[in-house]
């Protein structure tokens, strides 16, 4: 018996057939028939989240930042720093979602393209404050014009009440997430 992809029933999809939704779906097949597992459409849920953010990063990266001579990292740091700046790079690194050994070696490299100023703090002589220089300020308002445009697009997809559906519905994962043992950074 055959589906309506024209392959077996059950059996993996002809070689080079598989793209990413088929190749989800034969995940759940395999995982619930061959390992028994329970919860394919939890799998199906963060498989399909990173995906699109996976898709989405690397858009944005490479259609905006890289022309610009910006990684997605330093654009994030960059982001963080122009609107909630001046600020201490453990703060930024909480914001960006990177660890302060990123965040300490992203600034080295943007202190020298002279996007980021690191100064002494002046209430505490031990730590530093990151702030953006009048070019960095200058660079973050021309990048962020192309980002936005482009976030637009990506978002324009989905109506306005979809849009902030989405919102919701991941801020409820983000927000929940304490309900368990989360491993990682925020």
């Amino acid at each position: 018996m055959t589906d309506d992809r024209g392959r077996e029933a059950g059996g993996p999809p002809p070689e080079g057939e598989l793209d990413f939704w088929s190749f989800v779906e034969l995940a759940n097949e395999r995982l619930a028939t061959e390992y028994g597992f329970r919860h394919q459409l939890a799998t199906e849920v963060l498989l399909t989240l990173n995906r699109a953010s996976n898709i989405v990063t690397y858009d944005l990266e490479a259609a905006v930042h890289r022309p610009h001579g910006l990684s997605w990292s330093a654009f994030r740091l960059l982001f963080v720093t122009w609107l909630a700046g001046p600020l201490e790079p453990k703060r930024a690194a909480v914001l960006t979602g990177m660890s302060r050994a990123a965040v300490s070696n992203l600034v080295k490299t943007l202190v020298a393209d002279g996007l980021l100023d690191r100064s002494p703090d002046a209430r505490d002589g031990r730590s530093v404050r990151l702030s953006l220089t009048e070019q960095g300020h200058a660079e973050m308002v021309k990048v962020f014009r192309v980002h936005n445009e482009r976030e637009y697009e990506w978002a324009s997809v989905l109506t306005e009440t979809e849009q902030r559906i989405l919102v919701m519905l991941l801020n409820k994962l983000i927000t929940n997430r304490h309900q368990f043992d989360v491993r990682g950074r925020n």
